[in-house]
């Protein structure tokens, strides 16, 4: 990882859907997706559906902060995802489901902070339990769920519960998407 690049690790629900809308933001770098905030290393995919492992379905998103904020990444953080229902997102449920911003460093957690508080005050009508806690590990997940909504765009769970993600992204954030190449 270059030095100048930072790292965002955020949870809303089906790591598939995180992926697909940040791959497609101006200024991100890459994006995995894998598991944080749990008890057990390395835990696969199984383990973590069970929900006996603490960890939530995150992905990694390294970025650019000359091209792109934290606070850019969280303002699409709140919208592609619900953050008032508590360990779910849609069908999905569970606490593997959850909301969460996991911070690595003070500046990130204030603007998670600021951000939560006034979108409680001024957005919602319900609370935001999104939790924003330290970051302390990210396991990768397996390979399979890479790039998964772009490899696997005709299935009924890609058409269904993702693309309608991406395609409210791609309409809110016009001017920040990347261009065609560098898709």
């Amino acid at each position: 990882m270059s030095k100048s690049f930072k790292n965002a690790t955020i949870g809303g629900g089906c790591f598939w859907c995180i992926e697909a809308v940040y791959k497609r933001l101006n200024g991100v770098v890459s994006v995995r997706s894998g598991f944080s905030g749990g008890r057990i290393k390395n835990p696969t995919y199984r383990e973590v559906c069970t929900g006996r492992t603490g960890h939530a379905e995150v992905c990694d998103i390294q970025y650019n902060p000359e091209q792109v904020t934290f606070k850019d990444i969280l303002q699409v953080f709140w919208e592609v995802h619900d953050p008032t229902t508590l360990n779910r997102q849609g069908k999905d449920v569970g606490t593997h489901y959850r909301s969460v911003v996991f911070v690595h460093d003070e500046e990130q957690r204030i603007t998670a902070e600021k951000m939560k508080a006034k979108l409680e005050k001024t957005v919602f009508k319900d609370p935001v339990v999104t939790e924003i806690t330290d970051f302390t590990n990210f396991y990768p997940a397996e390979d399979y769920h890479n790039d998964y909504y772009d490899i696997h765009t005709e299935e009924p769970y890609c058409r269904i519960v993702i693309q309608p993600k991406v395609e409210k992204f791609n309409r809110i954030f016009t001017s920040q998407l990347k261009k065609k190449a560098e898709d």
